[in-house]
């Protein structure tokens, strides 16, 4: 009997610790949209099995691809390099930004522009030579740059994800569920950085559309995608492009057909929607080991758009196991191009292996 109440009384010190010990976040109640069923279009399929998969085992989390005009893809890796892949299945780490490099783009000049998580916008010559193009807006410093394109007149559109939280905290921004994304614009010539849009909850992918009228941008934790007028009767507005996905939207793209290509690194998950409400739970939750929290379920996920929203096509990895997690997708001569924040390798599959997609106008 002195055994157990000596058990009770540490299991109660322990616990009454737990409770007192400050939560590392400030949650906010949010009610999530019941999710549509996928269905149709957005049906489970095993496309993404097909994928060829490039660097397989000699990279880790190439967040997101660019290719050159050569066939060499580039990606940024967790270890903060750069690799380069060549077409004869040569890997090689070209550069290392000291940083966690995301989203990235060619300009105009043949100029690598990164968005890198650590270290803010950065352009990187063809020789290798690293600038920091910007770091901050409106007095406040960018805390997880995430995802950048370039418009035909050369200006950069980027994403902060949270002003708040650092790349390896995103679950917790994801538990405080405030906004701390912006939306920015960045100047080449005049060297100035705007923000477009602030009080975003996670502000992520980004692609400029063909036409350079707007801009989409991901709102992660929302569910859904943002379109920003930049051009026309509309500029400076905001509205939903299209809203309560099935899973968590990250990198945009648009391919030379003006098809918008999202990639979804997991479905949502039902644990943090019941979350959601309770700011108190959420808080305790946010106390616990990573091993504790809800998890992303392995799934590999990619939709596409035409431009009025309209889904298009999905393609999927029920199991995971040949591609999951996957944070970005690009189109470059007639493939696909599939990266990931944590998986070991770069997926490519054909256009024209995907079923129906060609009879899409």
């Amino acid at each position: 009997m002195k055994w157990l109440m000596a058990g009770l009384l540490v299991l109660f010190i322990l616990l009454g610790g737990f409770l007192l010990v400050p939560a590392p976040i400030d949650a906010k109640a949010w009610q999530p949209p019941t999710p549509k069923p996928i269905t149709d279009l957005l049906a489970p399929n095993e496309h993404l099995r097909q994928a060829e998969l490039l660097a397989k085992g000699q990279i880790y989390g190439p967040e997101d691809t660019v290719v050159n005009s050569e066939g060499v893809v580039f990606a940024g890796t967790q270890d903060g390099y750069i690799v380069r892949v060549f077409p004869d299945g040569r890997v090689e780490n070209w550069l290392s930004t000291g940083g966690r490099p995301l989203g990235m783009v060619f300009d105009q000049q043949g100029n690598l522009i990164v968005a890198d998580a650590w270290k803010g916008l950065l352009s990187i010559t063809p020789k290798g030579d690293i600038t920091v193009l910007t770091t901050e807006a409106e007095g406040t410093p960018f805390r997880f740059t995430d995802d950048v394109d370039i418009a035909a007149d050369g200006r950069i559109y980027f994403t902060d994800a949270s002003s708040r939280f650092h790349q390896p905290d995103y679950q917790l921004d994801l538990l405080e569920m405030r906004p701390h994304g912006r939306f920015m614009r960045y100047s080449p010539n005049t060297g100035e950085t705007e923000v477009l849009l602030s009080d975003l909850n996670f502000a992520n992918g980004v692609a400029v559309a063909p036409d350079g009228d707007s801009v989409l941008i991901n709102e992660t934790w929302k569910y859904r995608i943002l379109r920003y007028w930049i051009n026309g009767p509309k500029a400076g507005q905001s509205e939903v492009f299209a809203d309560n996905l099935p899973g968590f939207p990250d990198n945009l793209s648009v391919d030379d057909k003006g098809r918008f290509w999202v990639a979804l690194p997991t479905l949502r998950n039902a644990q943090i929607d019941k979350l959601h409400p309770a700011p108190w739970l959420k808080e305790v939750v946010a106390k616990l080991p990573r091993s504790f929290q809800p998890a992303p379920q392995e799934y590999g996920l990619v939709i596409a758009f035409d431009s009025d929203g309209n889904v298009i096509t999905s393609l999927h990895d029920t199991s995971g196991a040949h591609l999951q997690e996957i944070t970005s997708v690009k189109s470059h001569d007639g493939h696909l191009y599939f990266g990931s924040l944590h998986n070991d390798r770069i997926g490519r599959l054909p256009l024209q292996a995907i079923p129906r997609l060609g009879e899409q106008k």
